[in-house]
């Protein structure tokens, strides 16, 4: 265990500082072990922070994720998103979702509302094939 903290800087400090964080684990709070463990996270999660991007899930993944969770069924969503239509709508990726399901969603299945207001990627539809034929 190093004497003094210093700001983590680069991937060494950084590997450094979780092994030692590995040692310190468990440590009693409110000791001298406990207090530098707490403030060794502190300076782990803000270099973290800074150089790992935390990717969300995609707004359609969590809600299937949190309705399996719940075992809910898509009728279960209908007060939240609107009719039947709509909801496949939404989970088909046809539609995005609004300002006023989201508030619905994030209150009844505690999804974050920041993972909630991402950009959808919406599927476009597929053309019907031609009824025309070429004189077959």
């Amino acid at each position: 265990m190093s004497a003094s903290l210093k700001p983590i800087r680069t991937g060494s400090d950084h590997a450094a500082a979780l092994a030692e964080l590995e040692q310190l684990w468990g440590a009693p709070a409110g000791s001298p072990e406990g207090d530098r463990l707490e403030v060794l996270t502190i300076l782990i999660e803000a270099y973290e922070a800074q150089h790992f991007a935390r990717n969300h899930p995609d707004p359609i993944d969590a809600i299937l994720f949190r309705m399996n969770a719940l075992g809910l069924k898509r009728k279960d969503l209908e007060p939240m998103i609107g009719t039947r239509g709509r909801v496949a709508e939404i989970l088909n990726r046809r539609r995005p979702l609004s300002i006023e399901m989201i508030r619905k969603l994030h209150e009844a299945l505690e999804i974050p509302a920041e993972v909630l207001i991402r950009q959808t990627e919406l599927v476009q539809p597929t053309p019907l094939a031609s009824t025309t034929s070429d004189g077959d």
